[in-house]
């Protein structure tokens, strides 16, 4: 009898994980489905750069991005000083491939309850090796990501959604990276820390940058053409 309940209880679980999976791919379906409703939008904002070995001046920025992964960031200093995981980064660029869905369950983000799902990628040689989305399911959004790459390191980004929220589109993005896994692109030339600074952070640990996009206005499904990536 023991060993019948003990199959019972193993057997009740099992349906509890599956069940569970099968919801978080069902909830990642509905981003998806939500996202694929924007071919490409062109955005308008202001571009505020927050790295402690660089002085970036806040700049007007163009957000260019156009179904499944191009996005592009136009400065109007000339060049957009954001790394190159989050310059790549976008939802549908994410959350496309092939993964295994892990509920990794509950968190909150203030006074809200956020569902956390893990992506591990199948691809053992795909630059994402991990990615949480942190996700408010009444609302449909993503509210947070965080993202671990090979060539890019760990990156976070978070999104607060106003207007624009039933495109699934943010008002703000944060991007926040491991300044050690920044590279300057070439020929860029601004001031620099001269080394005089007290360092402020310990032995081992690495120094944050953030990046972030404050959006004025969206123009969606204009059908731009790939040129504007090059």
């Amino acid at each position: 009898m023991g060993n019948k309940k003990f199959y019972l209880l193993a057997f009740l679980n099992c349906l509890c994980l599956i069940s569970f999976a099968q919801d978080a791919n069902s909830l990642l379906q509905k981003i998806r489905d939500r996202l694929n409703k924007v071919n490409d939008y062109e955005a308008t904002g202001v571009m505020k750069t927050n790295v402690s070995f660089l002085k970036v001046p806040e700049a007007q920025v163009q957000v260019f991005f156009k179904k499944p992964d191009k996005l592009k960031i136009k400065n109007e200093h000339g060049i957009s000083l954001v790394p190159k995981g989050a310059v790549s980064f976008s939802l549908n660029n994410l959350l496309k491939g092939n993964y295994t869905v892990l509920d990794a369950g509950t968190e909150m983000m203030g006074s809200v309850k956020l569902r956390v799902i893990k992506l591990l990628p199948v691809d053992d040689n795909a630059d994402i090796v991990l990615s949480t989305f942190y996700i408010d399911e009444a609302k449909l959004l993503v509210m947070k990501a965080k993202t671990t790459t090979r060539e890019s390191g760990t990156y976070e980004v978070e999104m607060s959604y106003g207007k624009y929220a039933a495109e699934a589109l943010p008002d703000k993005v944060v991007f926040t990276f491991n300044t050690k896994d920044y590279k300057l692109p070439k020929g860029i030339t601004f001031d620099y820390d001269d080394g005089t600074k007290k360092k402020t952070e310990t032995h081992g640990e690495s120094s944050k940058g953030k990046v972030e996009i404050d959006y004025s206005s969206y123009i969606l499904n204009k059908g731009l053409p790939d040129s504007v990536f090059k």
